[in-house]
């Protein structure tokens, strides 16, 4: 069995976030999943800012989410994010949202990050860089 990698996080759903019915649009969903991302980048090392020190880039290519309850202005969200292993040159994340105050699960996502270098070239092996990385966070011997 492979070791997991997990992150969690916190956001406060902002009064703009919502829409003229009073739930938050659709659309904000992905920047809760960037906090989950960006989050989890900061506590195991693998940030964007890590990432372009390496001169790679890391744009994502394919994301999905499956809304199951709604959201409102005020509601404290808790973003899991975990880390899907794969040893192709891609980054994949799952990610569930809860609502804190129930701890009801209101959104499921995955997202797909491919490494391009500074040419903007698809890269078609993971760079040394995430290779180390994964040594690093017990990953791979």
């Amino acid at each position: 069995m492979s070791k997991i990698l997990k992150d969690r996080t916190e956001v406060k759903v902002r009064f703009g976030e919502v829409d003229s019915m009073g739930i938050v649009w659709h659309g904000n969903y992905v920047k809760y999943i960037e906090e989950g991302r960006e989050s989890f980048g900061k506590k195991y090392g693998i940030s964007y800012l890590d990432i372009y020190a390496n001169k790679v880039m890391a744009p994502v290519v394919n994301m999905q989410i499956d809304f199951k309850k709604q959201v409102k202005y005020g509601d404290q969200l808790i973003i899991e994010t975990k880390f899907i292993d794969t040893a192709a040159a891609k980054i994949n994340f799952y990610f569930k949202i809860f609502r804190k105050s129930d701890n009801e699960l209101v959104a499921t996502a995955e997202s797909t990050q491919v490494f391009i270098d500074m040419n903007r070239e698809m890269l078609l092996y993971p760079p040394q860089f995430v290779l180390d990385w994964k040594k690093k966070v017990g990953l791979t011997a």
